[in-house]
């Protein structure tokens, strides 16, 4: 499976905003967007500016949705096409997809504390999802599917490590945790309201459909 393994700042500076790649410290200092000698986009001509061409436009805005889930192209043109394929709005059902993502459902648990470290949990197996050891962290959540860890005491530790890291932290609506031990359960579908994003998803859809 391909991975970026280059700078995950230099995304954020393309794309000039914060995709919170590395979560809670891209809200601090250290974030490459709040410094102002870095706050442009990387390499030789990243001082020129200018709103460019329809295409590049809905280009930005394709790869800022992309790389804020994590996904390469091919993820995504993946879960596009199956947006594509029901009733409705393209874009809003597009949203809804990567939603409901297990590493992004994981990450807006509190679990991790980035949605690549999520992946990364998934992954090793320290995630169940209906009391079933699930490694893919592609997986669609549905409404009534059980998030909880696995049996190990190391993995607890890290969670609960993480979740005390961050008291302050809100979890969404659409999902409902239990910090005690932990556990967590997915009571809704995730709405257009629930995307942290700032993107235009009818642009994407438009360069997704040329």
């Amino acid at each position: 499976m391909g991975r970026y393994l280059e700078a995950s700042c230099r995304l954020c500076r393309r794309e000039g905003m914060k995709l919170m790649l590395k979560g809670t410290r891209c809200e601090t200092g250290k974030c490459a967007i709040e410094k102002r000698q870095r706050s442009q986009a990387p390499g030789q001509h990243g001082w020129r500016k200018g709103r460019g061409s329809n295409y590049a436009v809905r280009l930005r805005e394709k790869q800022k949705m992309k790389r804020y889930y994590g996904l390469m192209d091919t993820q995504f043109m993946r879960t596009y096409e199956l947006a594509n394929k029901g009733k409705g709005d393209t874009g809003k059902r597009l949203l809804e997809f990567l939603e409901r993502r297990l590493d992004n459902v994981v990450y807006k648990l509190n679990f991790a504390p980035s949605r690549k470290a999520a992946r990364l949990l998934i992954s090793h197996g320290h995630i169940c999802l209906n009391g079933r050891r699930v490694d893919i962290p592609s997986t669609q959540v549905k409404i009534g599917d059980k998030i909880t860890l696995k049996n190990s005491e190391k993995t607890r530790k890290k969670v609960k490590a993480q979740l005390e890291s961050n008291p302050n932290f809100a979890v969404q609506g659409w999902l409902q945790l239990d910090v005690s031990k932990p556990m967590a359960t997915v009571v809704a579908l995730p709405t257009r309201d629930d995307v942290q994003l700032a993107v235009e998803e009818q642009l994407v859809v438009e360069f997704c459909s040329r």
